[in-house]
């Protein structure tokens, strides 16, 4: 099949829009569901027809769920490998879903439906994986649309459910609430501080865990961190994104303290590192992924304090997503190799940087 980006709603990217809290610093929060049908042996286990079952069951019901009306529909399994990593890229798909690990392919029967904020994996590791993103800091906010979407689509179809256990999924571990929810937050100050290591502890003690930009199985780049619960059962959804909210809020403060203190005791030295950063970027011919995330986190760390102007966190999000190797493959209309992809990578942050950042005097 041809991906047509034209028919899903804001291209999948709304969460990109940076009209959230504390948007410069947190780009998104999501709520992810876990939910089987009952009746059906669960993903791993299940063999094609059953698959293809659900898969049928699951289209036919989200026509009458009015979350999801206008939903754009994608057989992922029926996409090119080229198009299941931009949809990855655009956090539409979970890895898994994609097929991205190596000797892997997209599970049979794979699908997403796409609607604004709102989506709906299917056939991943449970039969319904429910997410819902909102830009910037809104975990509350999150919460509440996925919940709309989940007691909606549960009177449609049937959830696998135990009285004692909760919704019942593939991976024990998301057995309960079958909920994660997590924040994808930018902490470059706190890494040049060196009290980044101090931070991520304290999460762990806490309960809770964190990623890459990508979630599980990801490298952290650009010192973006996606920090989630690590734990579903025997507490209630209210209860895990309540913690998760003021653990968050405390690392933002921790963030923002951090970046005084650069400026206070090193302001110089930052000042160098990032325009040096911002100048690699500017005239770059040659540049590869993981350089370019880094060198992006320095340009969105200058923007927040304020070194350069015009520079929106919009604009910052998008560098970071469209910067990526599918997305400049499907810019150019075809398959590009690694080295082409860092030509073109260079170029297109060039144009962006040179069009909207505008450094002060």
């Amino acid at each position: 099949m041809s991906l047509d980006l034209s028919l899903v709603p804001d291209g999948g990217l709304h969460w990109l829009g940076a009209s959230g809290e504390h948007a410069g610093i947190v780009l998104s929060s999501r709520i992810r569901l876990a939910r089987n049908l009952a009746g059906y042996a669960f993903p791993p286990r299940a063999r094609e027809g059953e698959r293809l079952r659900v898969l049928h069951q699951v289209r036919e019901a989200v026509g009458r769920v009015p979350s999801l009306r206008d939903a754009a529909f994608v057989r992922v399994d029926e996409c090119s490998p080229q198009e299941r990593l931009l949809l990855h890229e655009r956090h539409l798909v979970s890895r898994e879903l994609a097929g991205l690990d190596q000797g892997t392919t997209a599970p049979g029967a794979g699908a997403v439906f796409v609607a604004g904020d709102s989506g709906l994996m299917v056939n991943e590791e449970d039969h319904l994986r429910l997410q819902v993103f909102r830009s910037g800091f809104d975990v509350a906010g999150a919460l509440r649309d996925a919940e709309r979407m989940d007691r909606e689509l549960g009177t449609e179809v049937p959830y696998a459910w135990h009285q004692e256990f909760g919704f019942l999924t593939a991976c024990p571990t998301n057995t309960g609430t079958g909920m994660r929810a997590s924040v994808l937050i930018h902490l470059p100050a706190l890494v040049l501080t060196q009290e980044i290591g101090k931070v991520l502890q304290g999460l762990q003690h806490m309960g809770l865990t964190y990623r890459g930009l990508y979630g599980e199985g990801s490298d952290v780049l650009g010192n973006f961190f996606q920090i989630s619960n690590q734990t579903t059962l025997g507490r209630g959804e209210d209860e895990l994104a309540d913690q998760l909210i003021r653990v968050v809020r405390r690392v933002i403060e921790r963030e923002e303290e951090a970046r005084r203190v650069l400026v206070r005791d090193a302001g110089y030295i930052i000042e160098d590192k990032l325009w040096r950063a911002y100048g690699t970027l500017r005239h770059a011919r040659n540049l590869p992924a993981d350089e370019a995330m880094n060198l992006l986190s320095g340009v969105r760390l200058a923007a927040g304090l304020h070194l350069l102007s015009g520079l929106s966190v919009y604009t910052l999000n998008k560098l970071l997503i469209f910067s990526q190797s599918a997305h400049l493959s499907h810019a150019a209309g075809r398959v590009l190799t690694e080295g082409e992809a860092n030509l073109a990578r260079a170029k297109y942050v060039r144009t962006v940087l040179a069009t909207e950042a505008k450094p002060p005097g």
